[in-house]
């Protein structure tokens, strides 16, 4: 019989033994910038988390800086919204101004800057309309135009999360047609229609204004679809691919990561954070053990990136 508590026996051994590590430079924290002044606004469905306007972005930013973490990714809440989303390419749009910030304030801090309509239109749609039919083709010129904006305003990388058809390949014709040929892109490849995605919507307002958005990000039930999606975006030139949500899509993950030899990012979403956060309160679960656990199964699973709400605190715990 072979014994395997012998490298079970305490903590020293177990340490040595151990084969995933969490490392801070594993997580990236998304922020929620919002236009206005002197705002830090409690997101009520994610405990910790805040909506911050620009003047107050510091207060965040370093925490990230001493952190160590990976970076950011920012998403934008602007205060005007139109069919068209202006806003998310505007040359003085929120997000493009929160860059600027950052780079003069925190150079060190790598940007991920999201790609995507539904925070910027008044339907809270990702792509342009007709009737309650969400467009494709029409869609992609206004996310080139957004990514082109972001990376010019000094954005490190691009995440496009709308899940459009053919939209890779387009971002990266745009970027490169504005010679932003060293700006890579994140793709939200397996971005599935979920549930978890609750909270978040309270805090970027950004509710679908009709329907909902399962014509276009991938239904629940399909892992084989993923793979799909996935080689499609590589082959259009993405330079890290995601799975979205984490917890439920580990396996897609981990099939994907054993299938193609690319860097992977999962993002451990809103509702995940909430569902943790609440039962910590409550005391029914032990916050840093669940957490340290889930995120080492995200690594586990083949995530080079994590991008999560826990970030400040997880660097703390590990």
């Amino acid at each position: 019989m072979y014994r395997f508590r012998r490298l079970r026996r305490d903590e020293r051994i177990r340490s040595m033994m151990r084969e995933t590590r969490l490392h801070p430079k594993d997580f990236m924290y998304p922020i929620f910038v919002i236009e206005g002044e002197g705002i830090k606004h409690p997101v009520e469905s994610m405990p910790g988390v805040f909506q911050y306007s620009i003047d107050r972005l510091e207060e965040i930013l370093k925490q990230v800086e001493e952190s160590g973490i990976g970076g950011v990714m920012l998403f934008g809440i602007p205060q005007h919204k139109d069919p068209q989303g202006s806003q998310a390419y505007a040359a003085d749009g929120v997000i493009r101004k929160a860059v600027r910030f950052i780079k003069e304030k925190y150079p060190q801090i790598y940007i991920v800057a999201d790609v995507c309509l539904c925070e910027y239109t008044s339907h809270g749609h990702c792509g342009m309309v007709c009737g309650e039919e969400i467009l494709n083709d029409e869609t992609l010129p206004y996310l080139v135009k957004m990514a082109v904006s972001l990376a010019k305003a000094g954005a490190d990388m691009v995440a496009p999360s709308d899940m459009m058809d053919g939209r890779i390949a387009a971002i990266r014709a745009g970027l490169d047609q504005a010679g932003l040929t060293q700006t890579p892109i994140m793709a939200y490849s397996a971005k599935f229609a979920s549930a978890y995605y609750g909270p978040f919507r309270d805090a970027a307002h950004s509710a679908p204004g009709f329907g909902d958005r399962k014509s276009y990000q991938m239904d629940c039930a399909n892992g084989q679809e993923a793979l799909r999606e996935i080689r499609a975006d590589i082959e259009e030139g993405a330079d890290i691919v995601m799975v979205k949500p984490a917890l439920a899509y580990l396996d897609v993950l981990k099939e994907a990561s054993l299938t193609f030899p690319m860097p992977f990012a999962v993002y451990n979403v809103s509702g995940e954070y909430a569902m943790v956060k609440a039962a910590a309160e409550r005391g029914w679960i032990d916050e840093r053990r669940i957490v340290t656990e889930n995120l080492t199964a995200m690594k586990r699973a083949g995530a080079k990136i994590i991008i999560t709400y826990h970030a400040l605190d997880a660097v703390k715990w590990i």
